[in-house]
């Protein structure tokens, strides 16, 4: 036996109580899902699930609130991604200075990611509601001509409110890692930059932006995945509506699987959501390549 066997032995010791937690919880059930998207299965857990092939499939692809509740996803992904790169990459920027109290700076930008999400939702809610923050402020400056605005209660406004709680709840999480990014370049790069007459924002363009590619990729990529997979916020401020209109595709699968029962249509729907997310994780690792975060 070699010298090495004993180490591999413990390590493997060590690593078996997250491993079997890992399994237990993710990769069984995602199993377990995997297999309920090719099969039927009632509402008694007793009963054999039947398998019928490819009919979830094709019952996705032709079912019209799929097409909706994607396109929706979307909207909410492209609504998202591009704000929170830039914000937070501009905060990033602003808190990276040497300055009297500047750590109070970032950590008050950072408190909202350190909000549970039902506070910030319910909290929002109510700034939203007719007689809420939002619209009081808003007839104080307009006075007696301003009728309230329905932010979640209008088709066309609900899904942007929602998306402001995203934004707000996200901006501070991504700063810190362009702030790392920040930190990381060396002083002696804007120096040089400057007695090329490349100052003031002109030094970002042409210093800051190309060092920290891989930052903005993976800060696009991730943060394209949250807004893929959001649920919490659409749950807890409008449960899918008005009209279907901040219906995503996680709470299509909530809807399936809780309100209509229908598990194993629910458990495609998530298949295809899986897909989505991976392809995401694809394009970052392509783009990134070695240059990125191993």
């Amino acid at each position: 036996m070699s010298a090495s066997a004993p180490r591999s032995s413990t390590a493997w010791g060590f690593l078996a109580p997250a491993l079997v937690l890992l399994a237990v919880s993710v990769l069984i059930p995602a199993a377990m899902a995997l297999v309920m998207s090719f099969s039927q299965s009632g509402l008694d857990v007793s009963e054999p699930l039947r398998f019928i092939g490819l009919a979830n499939i094709r019952r996705l692809l032709a079912d019209p609130m799929f097409a909706r509740v994607s396109a929706t996803t979307f909207l909410y992904l492209i609504g998202v991604v591009p704000p929170i790169v830039l914000g937070a990459l501009a905060l990033a920027v602003l808190v990276n200075r040497q300055l009297p109290g500047i750590h109070w700076f970032r950590g008050a930008f950072y408190t909202p990611v350190l909000v549970s999400i039902v506070v910030a939702a319910i909290a929002f809610r109510w700034l939203y509601a007719e007689n809420g923050l939002v619209n009081g402020w808003l007839a104080a400056l307009l006075g007696d001509r301003f009728s309230p605005i329905g932010f979640l209660t209008s088709p066309l406004l609900a899904l942007p409110s929602v998306m402001v709680v995203t934004l707000w709840k996200g901006l501070g999480y991504y700063m810190v890692i362009f702030l790392a990014g920040l930190q990381g370049i060396s002083p002696e790069l804007y120096e040089a930059a400057a007695l090329d007459g490349s100052e003031g924002w002109r030094k970002h363009l042409d210093i800051t932006l190309p060092l920290l590619r891989p930052y903005l990729t993976l800060v696009a990529v991730i943060s394209a995945i949250a807004a893929t997979k959001v649920f919490e916020e659409v749950f807890l401020m409008t449960q899918g509506g008005p009209a279907d209109a901040t219906r995503t595709i996680v709470y299509y699968v909530y809807d399936q699987a809780f309100a209509e029962l229908e598990i194993s249509y629910a458990c495609t729907v998530g298949l295809a959501l899986f897909l989505a997310v991976l392809l995401l994780s694809l394009v970052r690792y392509a783009f990134a390549g070695d240059k990125g975060f191993s």
